[in-house]
């Protein structure tokens, strides 16, 4: 090691009194002439160091050296600055920092030395550290060596310094020149938005600017999310041209910076693509080895995101994804400044739209025009491809009022039902805008409304009458491309704008409908009250919704229980067809939709669905019509028939058909009373007649049974009396005495008639009765009764028993059948009785006694019958018999047997 000595020369580049030196120690006669030549060549050794860290590693070796020193160190902040004496990453960084400035005593233990004289001096940078010197031996530092040392430490904290203030300087130039870059580049995006260039211009611009920044780069995009499935490239640039993927799109999957950045909306970068045949990772392998993306945020919403590649071996700078982030937060400014100017023409087109519909609204134009011409501005506006207009209507339903379509092929929506999850419902139940994007996972019939016409999103704004949400107005897109964010909040306006001009429009409407409607139920209610006949009332009825409704034709029909139906009263167009003409509606049309639904329903078609009108339904009028509307008549919560009404015109308005439901209403509560009245008339008549032929059956059976053998058996006695021999008188008076005994008996037999009933239905039960039908029975018979032989009350048992008995003696003599099956089952509240037959069919209660005694019979216990029985596939007689709630033992359940 190099010890220098008083009287060195002093080295050639730094002189002794030079300022440098003299600022350093004072004044240079105080000390030897060798401290500072060291100097000087410590000064010089320092001179070529261009970094803080190079300078400390020459201060340490330097120091070392002047003298003659086994270890030299800086220190500082917890950690090794620099350092001399120890291998590579073993200083031992709590025994340095022990050696505190100012002691003269300090030791330090030195591998391969032992331990050492330690003296520490600080520095004034880096800021805490300071510089360590150990030296072998027991001998201290001398008071020279110790000023020498002071003087190095300034030199060095002074060199560190002024290296870092450079770095610090170089640093901030780069940075300068970078961000210079970055905004001259943003300067250029900006110009190009403020020109009010088309976007493709901007993207491509973006792109470019992108990858000019990055030194690396191969290709730079740009790409909008659409519909959260797909990544659609709107912008690129690479050094041969623009990528020819550009304009088309790419399903999102896979591990790629463009779906990490659209899971997590934020920076991303990917530098070892899976190899798999994903489509986006297919794509991003042909121009790209590294690739790194940051988000586009529009308005709160990720938009779309920058993407840089290269498919350098190097890969991209650290931390490129985050510069982008930078950068995508002003391109995302530069979108919706973009945006904002699309939002500006679209308010100046809705202000536009609405000025034409006020002047629609002010010329007094119909509702329907009113509305249709809403529909077209709206969707127009929009730039949708569908837009409906609906109202809510108190029966849960939505009746559609306007439509309009880009396609020029939209249809008036039918009134579909309310529920389920799709935006009218959303609406309704929330009174605000709402919006579905993917009517993939919408629900109930306006969803599936809405995807008949083809809709994948929509949005929905509430229409805003008298306080209250009267209805809806929904935009569309056909396209995979969901409708723009935000445009639910654009058809609010819409629609809070022309509220007040429809409600308008449609009051004076509604106004006007709801006079005439009240003044034709009055006429036809009092037609009801004066209880006229059933020709009159229907034929009131359809003349009073011809002129309600502008139709050209009204008629009210009943139902048939083989599926036609008859007219009952006619007015207009569809005069020719007299009360009881009979038919059978076509399956397609409003009649029977009502006929099977028990539903109102409508129909509207046009020249291509008229040529379609089946041959039978084609009769049933005297013009092509264009719309036709037919609402039930209930009566005793059984469907009777239906009002109809057409027009050959013009579409008849929405919500007719519910509004027909006030008339029906009154016509069934006429049919009610008159069939309710004649039902009573006839029931009395029947039920006196079938207890006075029931009497006489009885009568006539003990007469021609019974009491014909008693007569003939009293005939023989008196016979054998008269032919006793005198001698034997005891013997004549005994057989006068049994021919009185019989002759009373005979007599007491006609007076017990009346009350009987079948001798095994009293001794039995109803199941044994019912078994003996059965064996008697000339037709073979499957049963399926009950295995435990519960006793009922007598009325119930004695008419489940002739019900029975009439089946059976009807499928033997009339049916023509081969087997008759007997179903009986008793629960807790009624017996349940049904007998079916193979035979021929065709039976009518109308028609033969036997049934109507059967429906009295029912009748007098509280029970009822149907009977089915179509020509050629049998008969099916079912019957209902409540079971009295009590049972004559008073215990409240049927007794068993």
């Amino acid at each position: 090691m190099w010890t220098p000595t008083v009287g060195r020369p002093e080295h050639p580049g730094v002189q002794s009194g030079s300022p440098l030196v003299v600022m350093i120690m004072g004044e240079p006669d105080r000390w030897p002439g060798w401290s500072t030549s060291v100097l000087a060549l410590f000064v010089a050794a320092l001179a070529p160091a261009s970094t803080g860290p190079d300078a400390a590693r020459k201060t340490v070796e330097q120091v070392a050296d002047a003298l003659d020193a086994d270890v030299a160190a800086i220190v500082g902040d917890g950690r090794v600055i620099a350092a001399v004496g120890y291998p590579e990453g073993t200083a031992p960084i709590a025994e340095l920092e022990r050696v505190r400035p100012g002691r003269t005593d300090a030791r330090l233990t030195v591998p391969g030395v032992g331990e050492c004289a330690a003296v520490a001096v600080l520095l004034d940078h880096p800021a805490g550290a300071t510089l360590v010197v150990a030296r072998g031996g027991s001998t201290a530092f001398a008071r020279p060596e110790l000023g020498l040392l002071r003087a190095m430490a300034r030199v060095a904290a002074m060199t560190m310094r002024l290296l870092c203030v450079l770095d610090d300087e170089r640093t901030a130039r780069a940075e300068l020149a970078e961000l210079a870059r970055q905004q001259a580049a943003l300067r250029r995006v900006a110009t190009l938005v403020a020109r009010g260039e088309q976007p493709s211009a901007v993207f491509g611009a973006v792109a470019k600017e992108v990858g000019l920044l990055v030194p690396t780069a191969d290709v730079a995009l740009v790409g909008r999310y659409v519909g959260g499935a797909e990544l659609e490239f709107v912008g690129g640039w690479s050094p041969p041209g623009e990528p020819p993927f550009v304009g088309s799109r790419v399903p999102l999957g896979g591990r790629n910076v463009s779906a990490e950045v659209f899971e997590r909306n934020a920076p991303a970068r990917v530098d070892d693509l899976p190899d798999d045949l994903t489509p986006a990772n297919v794509l991003a392998r042909s121009w790209a080895r590294s690739s790194a993306g940051a988000p586009i945020d529009v308005e709160g919403r990720l938009w779309g995101l920058v993407i840089v590649g290269t498919l350098q071996v190097d890969g991209l700078p650290d931390g490129i994804e985050h510069d982008l982030a930078a950068f995508t937060d002003l391109v995302a400014t530069a979108v919706a400044n973009a945006q904002a100017r699309e939002d500006l023409s679209r308010l100046v087109a809705e202000q536009a739209a609405l000025r034409r519909v006020a002047m629609i609204v002010a010329r007094g134009e119909p509702s329907s025009v009113v509305f249709a011409a809403v529909a077209e501005e709206a969707g127009r506006v929009l730039d949708a491809d569908v837009t409906l207009i609906g109202r809510y209507d108190p029966d849960e339903m939505i009746s559609g009022l306007g439509v309009w379509s880009a396609s020029g092929a939209a249809q008036l929506a039918d009134s579909v039902r309310r529920g389920g999850h799709n935006v009218s419902s959303l609406v309704y139940e929330t009174g605000r805008p709402s919006r579905i994007d993917d009517y993939a996972a919408a629900s109930g019939a306006v969803a599936q409304d809405a995807q008949n016409r083809g809709m994948r999103s929509s949005v929905g704004a509430p229409i805003i009458v008298d306080g209250r949400v009267w209805g809806v107005m929904i935009a569309g897109a056909t396209s995979a491309e969901a409708m723009p964010p935000g445009a639910e909040n654009h058809l609010e306006v819409f629609t809070e704008l022309v509220g007040t001009a429809l409600a308008n429009a449609q009051a004076r409407d509604e106004i006007n409908a709801l006079a005439a409607e009240q003044a034709a139920l009055r006429r036809v209610a009092t037609l009801v009250a004066r209880g006229v006949g059933a020709d009159v009332l229907f034929s009131a009825v359809a003349e009073e919704i011809t002129g309600l409704f502008g139709t050209e034709g009204a008629s009210v029909v009943r139902f048939e229980p083989d599926g036609d139906a008859t007219v009952m009263g006619t007015y207009g167009w569809l005069r020719p067809f007299e009360r009881g003409v009979r038919f059978r509606p076509d399956e397609r049309f409003p009649l029977a939709i009502v006929q099977r639904t028990g539903r109102a329903a409508r129909s509207d078609v046009d020249d291509a669905a008229l040529a379609r009108v089946g041959p039978r339904d084609r009769e049933f009028r005297t013009a092509e019509y264009r719309s036709f509307v037919a609402a039930p008549i209930v009566v005793a919560g059984q469907l009777w028939g239906a009002a109809i009404a057409g027009s050959s015109l013009d579409v008849l308005p929405p919500g007719a058909e519910q509004r027909m439901g006030a008339f029906t209403e009154l016509v069934a509560t006429a049919v009610a009373n008159t069939e309710a009245w004649a039902k009573i008339v006839a029931s009395r008549a029947r039920i006196a007649a079938t207890a006075d032929e029931t009497r006489r059956r009885i009568e006539r059976d003990l007469h021609d049974g019974a009491q014909q053998q008693l007569v003939s058996l009293a005939l023989q006695l008196r016979t054998a009396q008269n032919s006793v021999p005198p001698q034997v008188p005891e013997l004549r008076l005994a057989l006068e005495r049994v021919v009185d005994g019989l002759t009373a008996t005979l007599d007491e037999l006609r007076e017990y008639a009346r009350g009987l009933h079948p001798a095994i239905l009293a001794e039995g039960g109803l199941v044994p009765a019912v078994r003996t039908l059965a064996r008697r029975s000339t037709v073979p018979v499957e049963l399926e009764l009950p295995t435990e032989r519960t006793r009922l009350p007598e009325p119930v048992e004695l008419t489940a028993y002739f019900v029975v008995s009439e089946a059976l003696a009807n499928a033997a003599k009339h049916a023509g059948a081969t087997v008759v099956r007997i179903r009986l089952s008793i629960g807790p509240e009624a017996v349940l009785l049904s007998v079916t037959d193979d035979g021929v069919g065709g039976a009518d209660s109308a028609r033969g006694s036997g049934l109507l005694g059967l429906q009295d019979r029912l009748a007098a216990v509280g029970g009822r019958m149907t009977v089915r029985s179509t020509a050629g596939a049998g008969t099916v007689l079912a019957a209902e018999l409540p079971i009295p709630a009590v049972n004559p033992a008073g215990d409240g359940q049927p007794r068993p047997a």
